[in-house]
């Protein structure tokens, strides 16, 4: 049919449609889509490359024909009448349908754009980002992206050749969030969005609230479909505030997704496969937990993703969202909880990225003096800026809530805290007090744990602090930051100092493994051998150990009794419990073959001991972040490097701990004991079973009523060279 015969629309302004045609106009919703009423109702659509332009009605039939104003695709016209039309687009390849993009109204409302303003909007995906929509009755996707000093900012994509004069947005100046519905636009679509900045430079941005992302070196989003995962992990969640708790057993398996193990050199796995081999491996080593090094999406992959571009969307590198989702929920199944490493310290400078995002300093710093990381190489986020503490708050409970995560590690804690953080004087700014506390900082963290407590209560949030800030895991009303833990970077690097010393000199550095007693209970502590002290030229655990090779294994076993029975959390990076020799290398998988060598695989089989040991005796972990828990024995025999300590538990039989850090053989070692009976020898780690000489106290050793150390009874001990020994009370 025909189109009826309308007046042609008057033009507009040359400056204006020049304007539209190179993709610079700022209001495109002024001009395109229908404008007026009745029979002066115009139509404009920017269609570069169509042949012919119709408007048609529900039923297809046409209402009006659209005419080209001058050449580059600009049409228009008049429809005569009110009412919903559609687009009829006659391409050189054949003939488009389309809802016009330029006839919806406003798509967020005034609530979402206050709370966004505010930095309080804490479900962010929900409302920015691209989200497949269904609108007065078209399917599509809506967009929308906060660029507040934009001059224009356009969707572009696959589905229209990256043509950044095709989908211009509007902008919701209340907010400086810009926003477009696109008809017909299906999830896996592939799409960017193209900012003029303030400063006239047109840049292409992946979207920072994106879901899902291409695999690196690609940098576009990926419009996700919605995450329909069919959870079925009820039990888990219901009982993980107790799993989780402070008197709980807590042992943390570190590992980097992507080297953990591959069936070939240029393997990349994904979640599924690596659930099929990790979840039984960590159920049978008796881990509690997996912490997974950084997952958002990063481009480089040698940051093993510590400089992250995507913090809603899981890198691609692993499989789509859902897999993923998978993984965490085979994890809750097996009895295993997903800790993630979590960045809102700093990002990279990638041009696709969040730097200088609409032609200014947005999400981070303007003076490079606050908003450069000279060591990283990165750019410090803005945190006292609403939207950006608002965008990364919004992203940490994304994990938590789109994907069931128990605990975020938050990353390089010191370097938020301190506004002179790695900088010489004059290099920094200082706070509004002319201090070097960065106040900013210290407010963003405060509220990032409240809000965790208190909409995910029992989810874990540990910091990676390196200093001795006061309070890290003190309640945010009593005046600390709020965390559940702190990573105790004192207590490793003391006692890795202490071990990679020749064992003839150790009489002389006693305290470096009895000093962290002295602080052990200003923060509940995780004690971390992690990723960081294997790589860069620290050697590896083993590397470290000195001696020949039977003493570098000793030493290492003694080293793992000792941080298993000291009071604190556990966490081990892949590849410590096979007493691996090299560094980690994050372009290969840990060392699997080493443990069809005896020494490798006793280190393993020690390591799964402990923690079943550790899980099972409650003197070993009820008390872990209490003063009561622990009590010296034997502190101060430097020349014969020994230490002896009580651990202790509610209702529970103590636990006695002796550590031998030298190559002797020691017998009759006398050791005063709060109770008489017999201490059953529940770990050696020079048992032959795991590659030691096998000396020991054949399973156990009764008191005798000989007083020492302040007590009635005690035992005689043999101790085994380099290693620790954990008696448990019977009965």
């Amino acid at each position: 049919m025909t189109a009826p015969f309308r007046p042609h629309a008057p033009p507009i302004d040359e400056a204006e449609r020049a304007s539209l045609l190179n993709g610079t106009h700022g209001d495109p919703f002024a001009v395109l889509g229908a404008h007026g009423n009745g029979a002066t109702r115009v139509l404009r659509a920017l269609q570069p490359g169509a042949e012919s332009v119709q408007a048609i009605d529900g039923r297809g039939e046409a209402i009006a024909e659209l005419s080209p104003e001058g050449e580059g695709g600009l049409f228009s016209g008049t429809l005569g009448q009110d009412g919903p039309y559609r687009l009829r687009i006659r391409w050189p390849g054949g003939t488009q349908d389309i809802a016009d993009s330029y006839g919806f109204g406003p798509l967020l409302s005034d609530f979402d754009l206050y709370l966004l303003a505010e930095g309080k909007h804490l479900g962010l995906y929900d409302v920015l980002g691209a989200l497949p929509k269904t609108i007065d009755g078209f399917e599509g996707v809506r967009f929308a992206v906060w660029a507040p000093n934009a001059r224009s900012v356009s969707v572009i994509g696959d589905f229209n050749g990256w043509d950044g004069r095709r989908n211009p947005m509007r902008l919701r100046r209340e907010a400086g969030v810009w926003e477009l519905f696109v008809p017909g636009l299906m999830p896996g679509a592939r799409y960017k969005f193209q900012v003029r900045g303030v400063d006239g430079v047109v840049r292409e941005k992946a979207d920072p609230v994106a879901l899902s992302a291409e695999q690196p070196p690609a940098t576009a989003s990926v419009v996700a479909d919605p995450l329909m995962f069919q959870w079925t992990d009820e039990a888990w969640m219901h009982g993980r505030a107790a799993r989780q708790s402070a008197n709980a057993p807590l042992s943390i398996y570190e590992l980097h997704a992507g080297s953990w193990w591959r069936e070939h050199a240029n393997d990349v796995p994904n979640w599924d496969r690596l659930g099929e081999r990790l979840i039984p491996y960590v159920v049978g080593m008796g881990f509690t937990h997996i912490e997974l090094l950084p997952i958002s999406e990063y481009p480089f992959g040698g940051s093993w993703g510590y400089q992250p571009l995507g913090q809603f969307a899981p890198t691609s590198r692993f499989g789509p969202p859902e897999a993923f989702a998978r993984f965490v929920d085979r994890c809750h199944e097996a009895g295993v909880g997903v800790v993630i490493d979590w960045v809102p310290a700093h990002f990279p400078t990638d041009a696709h990225g969040l730097a200088q995002f609409d032609g200014t300093a947005l999400y981070e710093h303007g003076d490079p003096l606050e908003g450069y990381h000279q060591d990283w190489n990165t750019l410090i986020y803005n945190l006292g800026r609403n939207e950006v503490s608002g965008f990364l708050i919004a992203s940490g409970l994304a994990w938590l809530e789109r994907f069931h995560i128990d605990g975020l590690r938050v990353d390089a804690v010191a370097s938020m805290l301190y506004r002179d953080y790695s900088r010489n004087a004059g290099e920094w700014v200082p706070n509004i007090y002319g201090g070097r506390e960065n106040l900013e900082a210290i407010a963003f963290l405060r509220r990032f744990n409240q809000v965790v407590a208190e909409k995910h209560p029992g989810v874990l949030t540990i910091a990676e602090e390196s200093t001795a800030w006061p309070g890290v895991t003190a309640p945010v009303e009593q005046g600390g930051l709020g965390f559940s833990f702190k990573w105790n970077m004192g207590w490793m690097h003391d006692t890795l100092q202490y071990m990679s010393r020749d064992s003839i000199h150790r009489r002389w550095h006693h305290n470096d493994m009895s000093f962290g007693m002295v602080y052990a209970y200003s923060e509940k502590f995780v004690l971390p051998l992690s990723h960081d002290e294997v790589v860069h030229g620290k050697r590896s655990l083993l590397g470290r150990m000195p001696g020949d090779d039977w003493q570098k294994f000793a030493n290492l076993r003694a080293y793992f009794g000792f941080m298993w029975a000291h009071p604190g959390k556990k966490l081990l990076f892949n590849g410590g419990e096979l007493g691996q020799p090299q560094e980690w290398n994050h372009d290969d998988q840990i060392a699997w073959h080493l443990l069809d060598n005896p020494f490798h695989l006793g280190v393993q089989k020690l390591v799964r001991d402990l923690n079943r040991t550790y899980a099972g005796v409650p003197a070993l972990h009820a008390k872990d972040t209490e003063p009561s828990g622990f009590r010296w024995v034997v502190g101060d025999d430097a020349g014969n490097s020994v230490f002896a300590w009580l651990r202790m538990a509610d209702g529970a039989p103590p636990a006695l701990v002796v550590c031998n850090f030298t190559p002797a053989l020691i017998h009759d070692y006398r050791i005063g004991v709060p109770h008489h009976g017999r201490w059953r020898e529940a770990i050696n780690s020079d048992a032959a079973q795991y590659g030691g000489s096998n000396a020991g106290n054949n399973g156990g050793v009764e008191t005798s009523p000989q007083p020492a150390h302040g007590y009635p009874d005690s035992v005689a001990l043999t101790l085994p060279p380099l290693s620790t020994v954990i008696f448990v009370l019977d009965g």
